[in-house]
């Protein structure tokens, strides 16, 4: 099958290629390098069902596939704080012409969304029948409302033109790849532990998350995309084990055998949810999909690719 990766140079999105190639897909991998790193597909360079198409997707696409995976987006606060703009047309103008790309190949189509779109939750743990509760003039809302916005041009593409399309709302995910400077939780702690400096907590690390290891994560995209039937539906995906920051960062240092001290500071965005746990029961009865990797040991991989990458110096 030919497939096609947006923002496939990313985080996860260089995971979801290197599945896809390991399924005996071709792919099709498209990113500007906006937070997308050359690094993460350099491996791929060479293999004969992988191409790379170094484009921005708010200019009209004209690919073909028989699925797209859209993943192009910053997806950290600092990358999307900076990129601000770029963040707000990726979700918008982007989707749309992802969508009609997907339209006129005949492709499946899966929008990567976000449970940021849940903003602040007022419903523990978060069903995706929840509406949420975003700041829409928030610091946060180029993306939480970039998303929202995806996810509604998703759905009139799924009812007005019949595109295969559906969405994914991704919790917390690690693991190697995750740049050690896009400011997220997961690098911050792990770069401040091995090189010694004191581990920050924004707030007073009460604040919850659940983490899902990467592999999971890319196992339930796929299975998001090729279960059939699930045109017009929406998957949480993410780990419904839920630990406070501060546990978290406490098991950094254990993970890493750190003698960093744990420091607190004030919170970055006023709008920071206070909880974030997903409901994967439809994921769970609908995909066949749950996590696997207990926290730990992703932690153990991640911290074994971060301790290479920062030995040698992070690479563009």
């Amino acid at each position: 099958m030919k497939t096609i990766v947006l923002g496939g140079a990313g985080f996860v999105g260089s995971h979801l290629c290197d599945a896809l190639i390991a399924q005996g897909n071709e792919v099709i991998c498209v990113d500007n390098f906006l937070t997308g790193r050359r690094d993460n597909v350099a491996h791929l360079r060479d293999h004969p069902r992988f191409r790379f198409v170094q484009r921005d997707i708010t200019e009209p696409l004209a690919l073909e596939g028989e699925a797209v995976f859209h993943l192009a987006s910053p997806a950290s606060p600092v990358g999307y704080r900076k990129n601000s703009i770029q963040t707000l047309r990726v979700n918008s103008i982007g989707t749309m012409n992802a969508l009609e790309m997907a339209r006129q190949a005949g492709a499946r189509f899966l929008l990567a969304s976000t449970s940021e779109i849940y903003g602040d939750p007022q419903v523990h743990p978060q069903p995706e029948t929840y509406w949420g509760n975003v700041d829409p003039t928030g610091l946060r809302a180029c993306y939480d409302e970039g998303k929202r916005f995806g996810e509604a041009a998703t759905m009139e593409w799924q009812r007005v033109h019949g595109v295969d399309a559906r969405i994914v709302r991704i919790f917390n995910t690690y693991g190697p790849r995750n740049d050690p400077q896009d400011g997220r939780v997961v690098p911050n702690f792990i770069t401040q532990a091995l090189r010694g400096e004191p581990i920050t907590v924004y707030g007073d690390g009460l604040q919850t998350r659940s983490f899902a290891y990467v592999s999971d994560l890319v196992e339930g995209l796929l299975a998001a995309m090729f279960t059939e039937g699930t045109a017009g539906e929406v998957f949480n995906l993410g780990n419904p084990d839920e630990c406070t920051i501060l546990e978290f960062a406490r098991l950094v240092k254990k993970v890493t055998e750190s003698r960093s001290e744990i420091v607190f500071r004030p919170l970055r965005f006023a709008d920071d949810p206070a909880r974030r746990r997903p409901d994967i029961t439809r994921a769970r009865t609908r995909l066949g999909w749950e996590p696997r990797v207990p926290l730990e040991e992703g932690l153990r991989h991640t911290v074994a690719w971060y301790r290479e990458i920062l030995g040698a110096g992070v690479g563009g």
